[in-house]
């Protein structure tokens, strides 16, 4: 067997030094470039509301939010000035940023509905699948996605960044799914 020379040795071990380096580089990169969706008093908002109705409530006021921050009518909540203690300011963002935050808003109202019916039986009485409160919040869901799929439509054609038509497409996609998954879901029967 062939003994590696030192000069094998030794570049082997500068190719490793630099994909570490590399890789701490990277990973640097990433998180500079991750950021929040939510503000401090979003975040609060929805610690503060465990009811599964309420918590997508508060989540689709967020995505209102965003779509009145860029000026994009989609028929839904106003804030006003006196929401601003409850709701915080949102902070100066690009609408690349708004749009990130929106598709993150929409993925985490999802998830929450999916989180409740996935464990039904260890969910609070009334945010079971069969509670009362769960067909309330997958309508309210529904009915949200309806009102922001033509405006998400619309704001995908035309002069935008690439990054932001994949986000806005995304949107899209994920509206269409919440409509599909309603229309499966089954209304419980009143006792």
């Amino acid at each position: 067997m062939k003994q590696p020379s030192n000069s094998s040795i030794a570049k082997g071990a500068a190719f490793a030094i630099a994909a570490i380096l590399l890789l701490f580089v990277s990973a640097g990169v990433a998180t500079a470039q991750r950021r929040d969706y939510m503000i401090e008093q979003e975040i609060e908002l929805v610690r503060e509301n465990q009811d599964i109705d309420r918590r997508i409530s508060v989540l689709v006021r967020m995505i209102d939010r965003r779509f009145a921050a860029m000026k994009i009518e989609v028929g839904g909540w106003k804030p006003r000035d006196r929401d601003l203690d409850e709701w915080g300011e949102l902070p100066e963002s690009r609408s690349v940023d708004l749009w990130w935050d929106i598709r993150q808003l929409l993925t985490k109202a999802m998830d929450d509905i999916d989180s409740i019916a996935e464990r039904d039986a260890h969910a609070l009485p009334q945010n079971r699948t069969g509670g009362r409160l769960f067909p309330k919040a997958v309508k309210m869901l529904e009915e949200a996605a309806r009102r922001y799929l033509e405006p998400l439509k619309s704001s995908s054609e035309g002069q935008i960044d690439e990054r932001e038509r994949g986000l806005i497409l995304n949107s899209v996609e994920l509206c269409e799914q919440v409509i599909a998954a309603a229309a499966n879901l089954q209304t419980p029967q009143r006792k």
